[in-house]
């Protein structure tokens, strides 16, 4: 009755006041008599009329701009992502793709398309939308850049650092005398090209390098920590000698730059001295609060706003003021990461790429179109090594540092990313680089970033010593090592306990590590330590509960799943644990299917009307990530769908074929020896009970453990027995079998451990 009289009442304000609003119309177009009215006409049918308006409104500058963002996000992301699977960075990927999307490639072979996507008169948006992208990049540098860390460690890191920019500069300034009669603009002064010559030689993209440092998992180290403080010095001061240098510029000499330097030098005591004491005291009020109210909010994106535009004012570019307001935030980690969320996203996917794609559609690498050209590109790029790689390598070898990890700092400091981009881009504003200088400087920060890397590799090679045998790895070699990776806290405790199942009583001839991977975009190297503690958190007490000592891995990747093999084929682990935990499937498919939700539907019905014969449950459980895992291990692969999980006191394990046991029976023995399980083997399809010497070794086992084995050949299974069951131990041809022939069991089995052989 009430749907009815809201379906009445629904018609009548409808229907009245459309009545209503088609009076108000008629009695309005009697008001036109007497006015002088021009009514356009068209000779052009209705439809020739929308085309029209349809391709004008596809030109309009606001459908221009968006139709450009939607096209590089998604060019971007392709290149990142090819970037990562060749384990270089993802800015690389970015990088690239500008140049691509330029007129270097598209704008050579598709001129037509290149000139409709990125129209001249459309590039002035694209650039300002870019500049907000780099303001707020620059914001989110300087808040990643830890003061305490420079104060307490600077003293050699100072050394190399400066060791590193000073030497390089000297170096591109003398490049720049022998380049500047050739490429030099004609109205520029050899003191502002020589100085952009030397500050593109000397800088390392600090973003770029704490990445690469925290892939490879030394964040930790001595080597971290030092190149992580020499890349935090290396551009604090570069950022002041890029200033420096951009007032010298716009002032013509150094004389009358005097005048801006000492208000950029006003300005920086302003905000270290005023502002951020200010700041400070906000962030102590606010630092226990999950979240931070609008207003507190505007009040550091004003300072962030401010700041910027103060130094633009001055003469000393936007950006060098974001860099300053990212610095001065209160160094609180926590409130500092609430900032860097709510900038981060938008400022790194969205307007980021915008940057990369308008630095690619000014290099022009069809301009070096002669021999001699790429020969000036190669000096270029020689000399850019030269400066940074050895001059970091030399300088870390004098305060002390051996030749593995002096050659690595050279590597890593000469990393130069996004951060040489934005100041060439600054000296092609300025009009101190001519398009040919600016792409031969643009394929060296190309180059030296894509050589990290390799080089890295290269010198871990060099160094990698044949060492003996210790006595500590002859130990490990007689101990059941079990490596378990989670994803969530609440999977790393199933896989605890699984993993505790199978040693609980061999702890001193037993190891287990809890491993956790994060991706490297949603962690910064100046918190690591916070994000470590709080994914181990629930994994440690559990250990705790389980009187277990467990050693911890914590390391931030860019490919997971290929990681996460790495170690285990390079680690002499004898099982590798993964999870897959309840948070994944709940609310899809497969989560049905498996009782993660109260609403259980008839799994094989499903399957008949959705996908025929196609095994969607087995697709759907293992994604790409986890059969990459399972092909690619050398060591035996354990799959856990946790369905909490509480004990192991009675495990159930269907077999189908006789080589089922084969694979089974070591882990039988574990579980019955380790955790006094009670196991069921039930013959799921009469084949054990015909194959004599299967059943003989069965048989055996059940006789030494005859309260804690038993072989079933009983048939259908019934629900409440699966619901009785805390595991279900099964193999991965096993389970496809299952989910082929035994969907009826799918949504009562209990948490389960798939396993997979060994690769021979």
């Amino acid at each position: 009755m009430k749907k009815f009289r809201n379906s009445i009442f629904y018609v009548g304000i409808i229907g009245g006041f459309s009545l209503l609003m088609y009076w108000i119309i008629q009695m309005g177009v009697k008001l036109e008599t007497g006015r002088n009215l021009t009514i356009q006409t068209s000779d052009k049918n209705q439809l020739a009329e929308f085309l029209d308006s349809l391709i004008k409104n596809l030109h309009h500058p606001l459908a221009l701009l968006l139709a450009q963002i939607v096209t590089i996000i998604f060019v971007a992301r392709i290149f990142g992502w090819i970037c990562i699977k060749m384990k270089q960075p993802a800015v690389i990927g970015e990088m690239i793709a500008g140049i691509v999307m330029g007129p270097s490639l598209i704008g050579m072979y598709f001129p037509e398309f290149s000139a409709m996507l990125f129209p001249a008169e459309s590039l002035g948006n694209l650039q300002f939308l870019s500049q907000i992208g780099l303001i707020l990049f620059m914001y989110i540098v300087g808040m990643e850049i830890d003061m305490k860390i420079l104060r307490n460690k600077a003293h050699d890191a100072v050394v190399i650092s400066h060791a590193s920019i000073i030497i390089p500069f000297v170096l591109g300034m003398g490049l720049a005398y022998f380049i500047y009669d050739e490429f030099a603009p004609a109205n520029v002064q050899f003191t502002s090209f020589g100085l952009f010559a030397g500050i593109a030689m000397s800088i390392t993209a600090f973003p770029v390098l704490a990445r690469i440092v925290q892939e490879r998992g030394i964040h930790k180290t001595r080597l971290g920590t030092i190149v992580i403080t020499c890349a935090a010095a290396d551009d604090i001061t570069a950022w002041c000698i890029l200033a420096v240098v951009i007032a010298i510029v716009k002032a013509g000499s150094f004389g009358s730059a005097i005048y801006t330097v000492l208000l950029a030098i006003g300005y920086v005591i302003l905000m270290v001295k005023v502002v951020r004491p200010f700041l400070k005291r906000i962030g102590d009020l606010y630092s226990s609060n999950e979240k931070l109210s609008k207003p507190i909010v505007a009040i550091f994106f004003l300072t962030l706003v401010i700041s910027s535009y103060l130094t633009e004012v001055i003469g000393i570019h936007a950006l060098f003021g974001a860099f300053i307001a990212g610095a001065i935030m209160p160094e609180n980690v926590r409130f500092r990461n609430l900032f860097i969320e709510k900038v981060e996203d938008v400022a790194l996917v969205l307007l980021l790429p915008l940057f990369f794609v308008f630095t690619g559609l000014r290099t022009q690498i069809g301009l070096l179109n002669e021999p001699y050209l790429w020969k000036i590109a190669g000096v270029i790029f020689l000399v850019a090594v030269i400066g940074k790689f050895v001059s970091s390598t030399l300088a870390a070898k004098f305060v002390g540092q051996n030749w593995k990890d002096s050659l690595s700092i050279g590597a890593l400091m000469n990393t130069r990313g996004l951060t040489e981009l934005v100041a060439l881009n600054i000296g092609y504003d300025l009009g101190v680089l001519t398009p040919e200088l600016f792409s031969m400087m643009v394929i060296m920060a190309l180059a030296t970033t894509f050589m990290t890397g390799p080089a890295l590799d290269l010198i871990n090679w060099l160094f990698k010593g044949q060492k003996e045998e210790s006595e500590n790895d002859i130990v490990l070699k007689n101990k059941y090592r079990i490596l378990l990776s989670f994803d969530k806290p609440d999977s790393g405790k199933a896989l605890l306990k699984v993993a505790d199942g199978l040693t609980s009583k061999r702890t001193e001839s037993s190891e287990i590590t809890a491993m956790h991977f994060l991706p490297t975009e949603e962690i910064h190297h100046y918190n690591t330590e916070t994000y470590e503690t709080e994914s181990f958190k629930e994994v440690i007490g559990e250990s705790i509960e389980l009187n277990r000592n467990i050693t911890t891995m914590f390391k931030a990747s860019s490919d997971i799943d290929n990681e996460i093999v790495t170690v285990a084929n390079k680690s002499r682990h004898d099982l590798l644990l993964v999870g897959i935990g309840r948070s994944i499937y709940e609310g899809s498919l497969l989560g049905k299917v498996l009782g993660f939700t109260t609403r259980i539907i008839n799994p094989e019905k499903l399957i008949n009307t959705v996908t025929g014969k196609e095994n969607i449950l087995e697709s759907a459980l293992f994604d790409d990530g986890t059969k990459q895992i399972i092909a690619k291990s050398q060591i035996p692969v354990g799959i856990l769908i946790d369905k909490d999980l509480k004990d192991l006191s009675t495990i159930f394990i269907p077999l189908f074929e006789s080589k089922d046991w084969e694979l089974i029976q070591p882990y039988v023995q574990k579980f019955i020896h380790n955790s006094s399980s009670k196991i069921v083997v039930l013959d799921t399809e009469g084949k054990i009970i015909s194959d004599l010497d299967t059943k003989e070794k069965i048989r055996l086992m059940e006789m030494a453990a005859p309260n804690q084995l038993s072989l079933k050949n009983e048939r259908p299974v019934e629900k409440d027995f699966l619901n009785e069951q805390n595991l279900m131990l099964i193999t991965i041809e096993g389970w496809k079998r299952l989910v082929d022939t035994k969907t009826s069991w799918l949504s009562d089995i209990p948490s389960t451990l798939i396993i997979s052989e060994e690769k021979k």
